[in-house]
């Protein structure tokens, strides 16, 4: 019972596909699981979050991208984690269909983070390390960089930072009572999903993104509007609605570099509790990788610390608590 009612509090987590956002986003409701519809696991109250996408897609800059849909494997992935009962098999065989996607799984049981003193040698023992949560969080994030792949030096190592700040943001809501350590991995791992969709879809989106890192002057959503007239926060948004994640994950991703929001009563609590999170992951993840802390963490990391409150010492202690899970993060 334990365990199934942990797969339902991950589905009510993870998979909140809302009538009116099958509408918005062209999705049938046979794609639905009968067995997560018939829990009540799919929410048909809308977010506010709903009508600005509805604004924003209509817009002539953001209307001629195209939002790829949610993969069939994710979709596939969603209903094996609905079902009242988990079916390993189904769970082997979806990470078994893709030769890089077992890959992938195999490579994790088999790295330091899990310390076997023989590596596996199956799909079906690799999952068994891994457990229920790592093994689909680790496939989610396979099946979204495969879906959204954009060959461009600009996002060489995107997808292996976007994992490390899915984790760290999973990490910190462990430490926190006020937060759902599975939102905060869904918001890290999509926070800059807008990235490659606009990469892929916008000319000049490149340097737009060089040219937003090097000024001073304005935030980088600006930049990017400046020259494009939306932005890679609303873009993931719109992702990540498509694509079944919660309103509250997709509104902080709207709102990731808005940190007026921090003391905005209009925005849920747990949204502005991700919007900060973010920042504090981004720059675990900096430190791990080498890298400078950014103008918005020199800027706001103190704020959001605060938000969360969150000790320097609790942020230096987390640094060094998640450099193995960082290090085994390779694709």
């Amino acid at each position: 019972k334990a365990c199934a009612c942990a797969r339902v509090r991950w589905a009510e987590r993870f998979l909140a596909p809302q009538c009116n956002e099958l509408q918005l986003c062209g999705l049938r409701p046979s794609v639905w699981s009968a067995h997560a519809a018939a829990r009540g696991l799919f929410v048909t109250a809308p977010h506010p979050i709903d009508q600005d996408i509805r604004q924003a897609r209509v817009h002539p800059a953001v209307r001629a991208i195209v939002i790829p849909p949610c993969p069939e494997s994710l979709l596939r992935l969603q209903e094996i984690v609905a079902a009242p009962e988990l079916d390993s098999t189904a769970l082997e065989q979806l990470a078994s269909s893709d030769v890089a996607l077992a890959a992938a799984v195999m490579r994790l049981a088999n790295s330091p983070l899990y310390g076997l003193a023989q590596p596996v040698q199956t799909v079906g023992m690799a999952l068994t390390v891994l457990g229920l949560q790592p093994a689909v969080e680790l496939l989610s994030a396979f099946i979204t960089r495969n879906a959204l792949q954009v060959r461009s030096p600009l996002l060489e190592h995107f997808w292996e930072s976007s994992q490390r700040r899915a984790i760290a943001c999973e990490h910190i809501g462990h430490q926190l009572y006020s937060l759902d350590p599975g939102l905060g991995y869904s918001f890290g791992l999509f926070c800059h999903v807008g990235m490659p969709v606009l990469v892929k879809a916008v000319r000049g989106y490149a340097g737009t993104v060089t040219e937003a890192l090097a000024r001073k002057d304005r935030t980088f959503t600006q930049t990017e509007n400046a020259s494009h007239r939306t932005d890679h926060a609303v873009m993931g948004a719109i992702v990540a609605r498509t694509w079944h994640l919660p309103g509250d994950v997709a509104q902080a991703i709207w709102l990731h570099h808005d940190f007026a929001c921090l003391n905005d009563e209009r925005f849920d609590p747990t949204v502005r509790h991700l919007v900060a999170l973010g920042l504090l992951a981004e720059f675990l993840v900096n430190q791990h990788d080498g890298l400078a802390p950014t103008r918005e963490w020199t800027q706001h990391g103190q704020a959001c610390m605060d938000h969360l409150h969150v000790t320097q010492d609790e942020l230096d202690h987390w640094i060094d608590a998640l450099h193995p899970a960082f290090e085994a993060v390779r694709f």
